[in-house]
């Protein structure tokens, strides 16, 4: 299997876990032409996407990657993706040599080395491949792609992961995928917090604040968060994708990695305590600009 999917032909492939991610992503590999087989915990779900999108499903995830030259993953953490994986009945023991395994969960980084080593050992390949771009992202098939892993294996898989991302890196070893993917989430934590506290500052000072948005959106304070989430956010509407639930579980690989590391996370970690309290609030599924919420309602 030393092919340039894409490039010389289609591939072969298998998609595990159809959440609000997985499930758009796997319906642009079927629709760009390349054949796929998916699997999902839930198999109504996967019955339903193979009636929409054209595909075949497979009742396990051995069962999914018979015959895949890439295996693709998008599950919820390291205890699933070890689930269908390494453990008892997981796929790692049915994926063919010299396959690649394409991981877009965000997880730590601990599990994709864990994951690569056990890989190699097997004779394929494991890519850890985080996504942002959220729930629209995916649908939209634009998503941003952050890998890390083996240069040769990422260069095969590079043009097949392009039919759902707008932009793929490879950003190092083993890990670094998920390392940037953390990074990411540190910024948006950060960029919420400051962006709902200026939208409640405007309302406090008696402003117009679809009028603020249009002015400071134009200068340095602007941003996606600003762009995508301002006017709803000053609408009391979060309802947008990705949840505070997976945030926290985001936020939480960051602290257990700084850790690690040394590195100093003091307003990730402050945010991450007010995520907590928008779940008391019952917002858990709430999209992450429910920051605001938590400032209006307590005054």
């Amino acid at each position: 299997m030393d092919r340039e999917y894409g490039r010389s032909g289609m591939a072969r492939t298998a998609f595990l876990g159809l959440g609000v991610m997985g499930y758009p992503m796997a319906g642009h590999l079927q629709a760009k032409g390349h054949e796929v087989t998916v699997y999902n915990r839930t198999t109504a779900k996967a019955e339903k996407w193979a009636v929409e999108h054209g595909g075949t499903f497979a009742p396990t995830p051995a069962e999914a990657v018979a015959g895949a030259e890439i295996v693709f993953a998008c599950v919820g953490n390291d205890d699933d993706l070890r689930s269908i994986t390494s453990a008892d009945g997981g796929c790692f023991t049915a994926i063919e040599k010299g396959a690649v395994f394409v991981d877009h969960t965000t997880a730590s980084a601990e599990v994709a080395r864990e994951l690569h080593a056990a890989a190699a050992e097997r004779g394929f390949a494991f890519v850890d491949a985080p996504v942002s771009g959220g729930q629209a992202g995916a649908e939209n098939g634009v998503l941003t792609v952050m890998c890390g892993g083996d240069e040769a294996p990422y260069s095969k898989v590079e043009p097949v992961i392009a039919s759902f991302a707008k932009s793929c890196r490879l950003m190092g070893p083993s890990g670094a995928g998920q390392l940037t993917k953390m990074v990411n989430q540190i910024c948006i934590a950060g960029l919420l917090q400051g962006l709902s506290e200026g939208m409640n500052f405007a309302a406090k000072a008696g402003l117009d604040g679809e009028a603020v948005l249009d002015v400071i959106s134009k200068g340095a304070a602007g941003s996606w968060q600003m762009e995508n989430r301002g006017s709803t956010m000053l609408k009391g509407e979060f309802e947008f994708g990705f949840a505070v639930d997976w945030m926290r579980k985001d936020l939480g690989i960051c602290l257990s990695e700084a850790n690690n590391n040394g590195a100093q996370l003091p307003v990730t970690a402050l945010v991450d305590q007010f995520y907590k309290e928008v779940q008391a609030m019952g917002g858990g599924r709430w999209d992450t600009s429910s920051l605001m919420k938590r400032l209006t309602q307590n005054g």
